[in-house]
């Protein structure tokens, strides 16, 4: 048996988690005191995701570079191709807030989107 130790971040009481595992199957959670802190737990052990935040270059806008988030998380695995990959990335102006810069990134089934509006120049 594997016990890993987590803090939730579900909401702002940051529960303190045990997830016990055997055989890389979460059997166990305790400490959470809502059922979001045991969904949680139980996919943070399992198959971990996060939001990627950057930004990409503009070609042609009054700003040379629009901030970016991926529309939904992605695999934890996948943060490091991703943001490598954003590096080549260049945009043409005009730019809309919550416009898809790239769509499946890195064959993520998520789109990057633009989170603010660039002008062109």
């Amino acid at each position: 048996m594997e016990t890993r130790e987590l803090i939730c971040i579900n909401c702002p009481l940051g529960c303190g988690l045990t997830v016990t595992l055997e055989q890389k199957k979460v059997i166990k959670v305790e400490g959470n005191t809502c059922p979001k802190g045991k969904e949680y737990a139980e996919k943070e052990v399992t198959a971990p995701v996060r939001m990627l935040t950057s930004s990409v270059r503009v070609n042609g806008g009054v700003m040379p570079v629009v901030s970016v988030k991926t529309a939904s998380a992605i695999p934890k695995e996948k943060i490091k191709e991703c943001a490598e990959a954003l590096k080549s990335i260049e945009v043409k102006a005009p730019i809309a807030i919550g416009e898809a810069v790239v769509k499946d990134l890195c064959h993520t089934g998520v789109d990057l989107v633009a989170t603010r509006n660039v002008q062109a120049g």
